[in-house]
């Protein structure tokens, strides 16, 4: 077991009370993304970019075990769980399954300027969202189920200028402090940092609720706030796909199924397994 501190002490989020009066501790934002079902043929449009309208589009499944994390810290301690997004109109349905499983309200960037925007634009979005909220905790997944870089949540932490614990496969909360394990190839890490600070945490951490008749009925009802980029101010800059860090030069389709060989066995099928095989380099 490896212990490892990030970040410096910073002082204890007051308590607040919502319009509820239910004691607030915490403030989670819980970063969320809006991506294509991949059990569908998943189009690309002229300009290189995925076509939104060619495919349905869900809630990233890793997004569902953040979902999870943040609705457990505020079930055990008190919190204010904020979802926050970044994307097309239809973007809207992933807020509202999140808020189908619990939380409070949620928040939509959507401007047309973000079509094609890179990690780096993202990242600089979504921290201006996050600043805008306010938080005392950040939870995202590890990565997103389309684009799967994993980058996103570092990129993140690092404009906010908080302490980032990332791939946890547990996360709690300790006074001052979140504390988090992280498994690697050669030991389990113990990572601890004040708050604020922002988790990711993979999909061993916690299966995710599946949302109730009760709480699909209450997400109808809570709050979406829609954000564009003239109201996270100017620090959102170099967004879209010509400030793009990165480009699709080429798409080539994938090639269609095809039957794979059969083979009689005769006495032989054993010899004709083995060496269909080794000619795909499986042994």
């Amino acid at each position: 077991m490896i212990l490892v501190s990030a970040g410096r002490p910073v002082p204890r989020p007051q308590a607040r009370a919502d319009a509820k009066e239910r004691i607030v501790v915490l403030k989670v934002v819980v970063l969320v993304k809006y991506t294509p079902d991949l059990t569908g043929t998943v189009r690309f449009a002229d300009d290189g970019t995925v076509d939104r309208d060619a495919v349905e589009g869900q809630l990233s499944e890793l997004d569902e075990y953040a979902a999870e994390q943040a609705l457990r810290i505020s079930e055990n301690g008190g919190a204010e769980v904020v979802y926050v997004t970044m994307g097309p109109a239809a973007a809207a349905g992933a807020l509202r399954k999140a808020l189908s499983m619990g939380g409070d309200r949620a928040v939509h960037v959507l401007d047309d300027a973000l079509h094609g925007s890179d990690a780096i634009a993202t990242s600089a979005v979504l921290a201006e969202a996050v600043r805008k909220v306010g938080h005392d905790l950040v939870v995202c997944g590890m990565a997103s189920t389309d684009a799967g870089m994993g980058v996103v949540p570092s990129m993140v932490a690092e404009r906010l200028g908080v302490p980032q614990l990332t791939y946890a496969r547990e996360l709690t909360l300790a006074g001052d402090e979140v504390r988090i394990e992280r498994e690697t190839d050669a030991a389990v890490e113990t990572v601890v940092a004040p708050l604020p600070a922002l988790v990711s945490v993979t999909d061993r951490s916690g299966d995710p609720r599946y949302p109730s008749f009760k709480g699909i009925m209450a997400a109808k009802k809570k709050p979406v706030e829609t954000w564009t980029l003239a109201d996270l101010g100017p620090d959102t800059g170099g967004t879209g796909l010509s400030a793009a860090r990165s480009a699709t030069r080429s798409i080539t389709a994938r090639p269609p199924r095809q039957a794979g060989p059969r083979v009689t066995d005769e006495g032989e099928g054993q010899v004709a397994l083995a060496d269909f095989l080794a000619s795909r380099k499986f042994i």
